[in-house]
C-alpha cells in the first residue's frame, strides 16, 4: 500500500515492512562478521600482544614475517594438498554414488541414508572415530587375517594426509552425493530416450547428457568441497593435532595456535588477512571458470 506524506512522496509500507525484517539479521551480521574483520585488519598492522592496551604501528611487518614463517609454508601446502585430494576425490565419489543411487536397484533409501548419515556427525566426533579406527580397530585386523598392513596413518607424516582425506571423504562425500541426485532427477527422461533411439549406450548418455546437465550441480559441489577444505580445522584438532610435528598442521590451525598459544594475535590477524584474500580469489577463479563452463555446455 502506498500512502503519500506531506511533502507529495509516495511511501510503500511493505518494502519498509521488508526492510525492517531485514534489519536484525544485517546488525548481527555487521556485528559478528563486518565489524570484527576490519578490527583484524587493523590489528594486523600492529604490534598489540593481546592482553595490553598499547597498539604500535608497525605498518608491513607482520605481512612480510609471513614469507619467512616456515610453519605457515608447511601449513599452506599441506592445506592445498588436502583441498586438492578432497576435491577430486569426493566430486568423483559423490557422483558415482548419485548416479548409482539414482538407479532402479533395491533398498536405495536405504543406502542413500547410510552414506548420508556421516555428515550430520560433528568434525570433532569424526576426528575422535577415526583416531580410534586408525589406532585399534584397524591394526586388529592384522592379527586376526594374518597380515602387517600399516593402518596408523595418523603416526607418521608420510601418511597422515591421507588418513585426513579418508576420514572427511567418509564424512562429506554423502552430503555431496545428495546434490548431485537432486541434479539427475532433474533431468528430463526424454533426452535419454532420444539417446537410446539414436544408438547410444549408457556411456554416451553419461559424457553427452548427464554431465552438461549437471553442470550446475558440479559448480556447486566444487566450490563448496574446495572452500570447506580449504578451512578444515576441527577434525585436525580432534585426531592428530597438527602433528605428527606440524606436518598436519592446516592454515587455520597455525594461525589459532599463533593468536592463542603463541600470544601474537597481530600476526594471526596478517596471516587471517592473506588467508581471507586467496580464499576469495579462489572461489572467485573457480566460479568464473565453472560459470563459462556451463554456458559453453
Amino acid at each position: 500500500m502506498k500512502i503519500a506524506n506531506r511533502y507529495g512522496r509516495k511511501i510503500n509500507y511493505r518494502s519498509l515492512q521488508f526492510l525492517l525484517l531485514l534489519l536484525p539479521p544485517l546488525i548481527f551480521f555487521t556485528v559478528g562478521m563486518i565489524v570484527p574483520l576490519l578490527m583484524g585488519m587493523y590489528d594486523s598492522f600492529t604490534d598489540w600482544d593481546g592482553l595490553s592496551v598499547n597498539k604500535n604501528f608497525v605498518g608491513i611487518k607482520n605481512y612480510a614475517a609471513i614469507f619467512s614463517d616456515d610453519i605457515f609454508t608447511s601449513a599452506f601446502k599441506f592445506t592445498f594438498l588436502f583441498m586438492i585430494f578432497n576435491t577430486l576425490i569426493q566430486n568423483v565419489g559423490a557422483l558415482l554414488l548419485a548416479v548409482v543411487m539414482d538407479s532402479s536397484i533395491k533398498g536405495k533409501k536405504i543406502y542413500r541414508t547410510i552414506i548420508f548419515v556421516p555428515a550430520l556427525l560433528s568434525p570433532i566426533l569424526v576426528g575422535q572415530i577415526w583416531t580410534k579406527m586408525y589406532g585399534v580397530i584397524l591394526p586388529s585386523l592384522n592379527g586376526l587375517l594374518g597380515s602387517n598392513f600399516n593402518f596408523k596413518l595418523f603416526s607418521s607424516p608420510d601418511t597422515v594426509l591421507s588418513g585426513l582425506v579418508i576420514a572427511n571423504n567418509w564424512q562429506w562425500i554423502g552430503y555431496w552425493m545428495l546434490i548431485y541426485l537432486a541434479g539427475l532427477q532433474g533431468i528430463p527422461k526424454d533426452l535419454y530416450e532420444a539417446c537410446t533411439v539414436d544408438g547410444g549406450n549408457a556411456f554416451r548418455k553419461f559424457i553427452h547428457i548427464t554431465i552438461p546437465m549437471l553442470a550446475p550441480s558440479i559448480t556447486i559441489c566444487t566450490i563448496g568441497i574446495a572452500t570447506g577444505s580449504l578451512k578444515v580445522f576441527e577434525l585436525i584438532v580432534a585426531s592428530t593435532g597438527g602433528g605428527p610435528g606440524n606436518s598436519s598442521q592446516s592454515i587455520i590451525m597455525h594461525i589459532y595456535n599463533t593468536a592463542f598459544g603463541l600470544q601474537q594475535p597481530s600476526y594471526a590477524s596478517a596471516m587471517s588477512v592473506v588467508f581471507l584474500i586467496i580464499l576469495v580469489v579462489f572461489a572467485l577463479a573457480q566460479l568464473l571458470i565453472l560459470r563459462k563452463r556451463e554456458v559453453q555446455m
